[in-house]
């Protein structure tokens, strides 16, 4: 599967990267471990995770996800065969949070143990905080670089401002710098990254890896109106895209998809992936059919037609 380069770290990624907030939330780690090997064999080695995945479901304190990545690697070896993003920053269970260096310094330690390896090959700041200096948070990420436990770090959930004022930072300490970013990006919310973010992105040579590329399924067309909105942990979040926009959207990408024997949400990663700012874009699946549509999706090649009546319809 052909890679790409990750911003200037060195590290190269296929075009989609898995999202792993699903293992130890809406697939179980047998599933989990169907769904990595899986992963691997199609040559998609890239993963998403985060340490607080998944706080949010009931007895969760936050470091499943990285478990259950963790448990699989001790299982199947071949760590030099993944890449292996995640993140630190958000309310773990405990009530820490933040890009202080002593949190920092010892959530790494935690994502480590959790993962069972002992590096992490993209480290992420999963949100901005502003009460920390930018100069403790990159001097804290340049030790770890310095003591091989991080290869590269990224930024997620920046504000272009705050993405530049990081990067002028690193530049003027003689710091690793962010050499990526993880946007909420797709079809349906194109105005927070393009605008101020994409141009940011392409000066400084930054890796993309959006979120929510299929806006939480509604791009597939699995929600046609409210009713359909408990078919998933995540419909909820869905509703706000039940309208003439989100319906003219979806139209285009199921007329393109008929075209191309594909499926609405294969479309909708395809102009992502076809997207010259991105790297590439996070997608999940909580079974091996959903994981085979992700593949395919990589292997899809919209034209540049096709490219704009999907632009234009999401506009």
């Amino acid at each position: 599967m052909e890679k790409r380069r990750l911003g200037r770290s060195g590290i190269e990624v296929p075009p989609l990267m898995f999202g792993g907030n699903v293992f130890g939330w809406t697939a179980d780690e047998a599933t989990s471990f169907r769904l990595l090997d899986a992963l691997l064999d199609a040559g998609c080695n890239a993963i998403d995770t985060a340490d607080v995945y998944s706080v949010w479901a009931p007895g969760h304190r936050g470091g499943e996800s990285e478990a259950v990545i963790g448990n699989w690697l001790k299982a199947r070896g071949g760590r030099d065969k993944v890449v292996i993003a995640t993140k630190v920053g958000m309310q773990m269970g405990s009530g820490d949070k933040g890009l202080s260096r002593r949190w920092i310094t010892r959530a790494v330690e935690d994502s480590l143990r959790r993962l069972r390896t002992d590096y992490i090959d993209l480290y992420q700041s999963h949100r901005d905080d502003e009460e920390t200096p930018l100069e403790e948070t990159l001097r804290a990420f340049a030790d770890l670089v310095t003591a091989g436990k991080v290869r590269a770090i990224g930024a997620s959930n920046y504000t272009a401002p705050r993405l530049k004022e990081a990067l002028a930072t690193s530049a003027r300490l003689g710091l690793p710098r962010y050499e990526s970013l993880q946007p909420h990006y797709n079809l349906l919310e194109r105005a927070l990254f393009e605008p101020e973010l994409e141009p940011v992105c392409r000066e400084e040579g930054l890796g993309v890896i959006p979120y929510y590329s299929l806006v939480a399924g509604f791009l597939t067309g699995k929600y046609r109106s409210e009713a359909d909105l408990g078919k998933s942990p995540r419909g909820g979040g869905v509703k706000k895209y039940l309208n003439e926009r989100g319906f003219r959207v979806l139209g285009v990408l199921e007329d393109v998809a008929a075209r191309h024997g594909a499926k609405p949400g294969q479309v909708a990663l395809a102009w992502l992936i076809a997207r010259p700012s991105v790297t590439a874009p996070i997608a999940s699946a909580t079974n091996l059919d959903q994981l085979t549509d992700l593949v395919e999706a990589v292997r899809l090649k919209l034209d540049a037609g096709e490219i704009e009546r999907i632009t234009r319809a999401s506009g």
